[in-house]
């Protein structure tokens, strides 16, 4: 596998079109930290990480409207690409639907949204566009 982050954007996104409420995605750090931002920013029920595997995994429980059965996820994008680095500096940082969504950045502080890392005044390179 050569974009592990793209497969695990693509995971997401296949199990929220066909309506699945739990998806299992190998883990890693970098998709662990993936898992937490969606989480604390609503875009998720829930997820706990297995561990004693061969392959530790991330169980992620999907979150959609109770009325409306619609997602909690519009839009999962991949930005930057193992081929094609998208680096931004604090000023240039991109917005999301004019600020409705979320745009994740690999800083040298960590992985952060695009209004931490505005906020802690680092720039790294856009992960991928949630809304």
């Amino acid at each position: 596998m050569t974009d592990p982050i793209a497969d695990y954007l693509t995971r997401i996104r296949n199990a929220v079109s066909a309506g699945h409420k739990v998806v299992e995605i190998p883990s890693s750090k970098m998709k662990q930290e993936l898992t937490r931002i969606l989480h604390e920013k609503g875009y998720i029920l829930a997820y706990k990480i297995i561990e004693g595997t061969p392959s530790n995994a991330i169980k992620i429980a999907l979150k959609y409207h109770p009325d409306t059965k619609r997602p909690a996820i519009k839009k999962l994008q991949r930005i930057s690409s193992p081929g094609l680095r998208r680096y931004v500096d604090v000023e240039n940082m991109p917005r999301v639907l004019n600020g409705l969504g979320i745009a994740i950045i690999s800083t040298s502080k960590g992985v952060m949204t695009d209004k931490e890392a505005k906020v802690q005044n680092v720039g790294g390179e856009v992960l991928c566009y949630v809304y």
